[in-house]
């Protein structure tokens, strides 16, 4: 998942829409993206990270390459490599970080960093763009920081959970790198054709990985259904549906489905799992979402 708010379609104008289909629908791609943290914390351990991210991608690609033939004509040779490119570091790289976290940490830890896009998005976009930050996105990039140091020191039955939040953290910044990125070289494609352009060159990148560390052992049904609803679902229908979102009612609104995918992520992990949240991961979260949602909002 990357940072709505430094998407390449920023500059779309937002429609007049704003009957109740639109709550529904940012709530509903919440639920989506929090489900990804279940779905590889079911499956990590009988796929291993590379084979398990190479489905996913495999899977999300396949229900995206339609939008890249449509805007094939628009498509030059540069565009390939820097999908390929943007791939690394929007899908490949982060989904792999996420995955790897998903084998040793509950769910709710990957969940809670995923939160630090919005804010690792500001930090590059100042640091590498020349953008100014602002004293409120600086306040709360602080905060959020502060929030990952303390996700990192908690423990959850006694198992250290730092690996996993820095590995979120990580990946999260790297969406934000990767938002300002595309932002900067892709802006002259559709961002449904980058979308998928991504996804398709992050799947070719992975392919070499996830074939030299296939399981042996057979993968169980219930890990195959649980890495198809990741690629599916979680990655080419939500995808597919977030730029639908965007476009209708434009980024910054859009945006506003990311602030859920926390509290869905731990919802579900703690249903259908029965991982508790812990007062560390509550603590956290709290920051984090927090701080993120101060940066965002207008001055008055």
């Amino acid at each position: 998942m990357s940072s709505a708010a430094d998407s390449p379609i920023d500059s779309l104008a937002p429609t007049a829409d704003r009957d109740w289909r639109t709550p529904v629908e940012l709530v509903a791609l919440g639920a989506i993206w929090g489900g990804s943290f279940l779905f590889m914390r079911v499956a990590a351990k009988d796929f291993g990270p590379f084979p398990m991210v190479f489905t996913r991608l495999a899977f999300g690609s396949a229900i995206l390459l339609p939008l890249l033939w449509r805007a094939r004509s628009t498509l030059r040779l540069a565009h390939l490599w820097k999908m390929l490119a943007m791939g690394a570091l929007s899908a490949a790289i982060p989904f792999t970080l996420f995955a790897w976290g998903a084998e040793r940490a509950p769910a709710g830890i990957g969940a809670i960093a995923n939160s630090m896009t919005v804010l690792f998005a500001a930090l590059v976009a100042f640091v590498g763009f020349g953008e100014k930050i602002g004293t409120r996105k600086a306040i709360a990039l602080v905060a959020g920081f502060v929030g990952v140091v303390i996700l990192a020191s908690g423990r959850t039955a006694g198992e250290n959970v730092a690996p996993a939040a820095l590995a979120g953290a990580a990946a999260s910044f790297c969406y934000g790198l990767a938002g300002n990125l595309i932002k900067k070289y892709l802006a002259d494609i559709a961002p449904t054709a980058v979308a998928a352009g991504c996804l398709l060159g992050a799947t070719i990148l992975m392919a070499p990985l996830a074939a030299v560390t296939w399981p042996d052992a057979a993968i169980p049904a219930k890990s195959w259904a649980a890495v198809v609803a990741l690629g599916v679902l979680s990655t080419g229908l939500a995808y597919a549906f977030y730029f639908r979102l965007i476009q209708r009612i434009g980024a910054p609104r859009a945006a506003t489905s990311t602030y859920l995918v926390p509290l869905f992520g731990v919802g579900w992990a703690w249903m259908f799992l029965g991982e508790a949240l812990t007062p560390t991961m509550a603590l956290a979260g709290v920051i984090i979402l927090g701080s993120v949602i101060f940066s965002q909002k207008r001055k008055a």
